[in-house]
């Protein structure tokens, strides 16, 4: 069991992260110590928290899938309003996947398959209650559903780079298209 950071190094490890973030999207070769330096600690300092250039990047994935973990979480979709988890669902993902920059590295790449699972459990679950409900047809694929789901996202997270739009705004977009499509007749 790994103990909690002390508050200095949890935002010292934030900051690294979030300089690789940033940094390996725009130089994929980049050192580690253009890393520290856009993190704004010393390369000694990376080095001691990373072992290698594949741990840093394990320690991204693991950091991203935290984050839509806590996303899920926040929606509460076991408890809130289908149609309501829905669109929280959407504009946690939509500020969470923005900020992921590596468009060249995926999660699957590393050993995470039960992080995946419980995401994707978690989300087929919303999608079954929003069947249940009435809000989508009760006959959807909703392995289907799901996939088209997280189509809208990567669109509407492409569309907030160009226009600016807030997760909210483009929270509503992806659940109304969605809901819309698969409402059924």
């Amino acid at each position: 069991m790994t103990r909690p950071l002390r508050a200095d190094s949890e935002r010292t490890m934030r900051a690294i992260l979030d300089a690789a973030n940033q940094v390996l999207a725009e130089n994929p070769a980049a050192t580690l110590q253009q890393i520290a330096d856009a993190a704004g600690v010393a390369r000694t300092t990376v080095h001691r928290r990373f072992a290698s250039r594949e741990a840093l990047m394990e320690a991204l994935v693991l950091d991203m899938l935290a984050q839509l973990e806590a996303v899920i979480d926040d929606s509460r979709p076991e408890t809130a309003p289908p149609l309501v988890a829905l669109h929280e669902l959407s504009a946690g993902y939509i500020t969470v996947k923005g900020r992921w920059r590596l468009t060249d590295v995926h999660p699957t790449e590393f050993e995470h398959g039960e992080a995946i699972e419980r995401i994707k459990a978690r989300n087929r679950a919303l999608f079954q209650r929003l069947a249940d409900t009435g809000t989508i047809a009760p006959d959807t694929d909703l392995e289907w559903a799901v996939r088209v789901f997280f189509a809208l996202l990567h669109e509407a997270i492409e569309r907030r780079a160009v226009t600016g739009n807030s997760p909210d705004t483009l929270a509503a977009l992806v659940t109304s298209t969605l809901v819309g499509g698969l409402r059924g007749v």
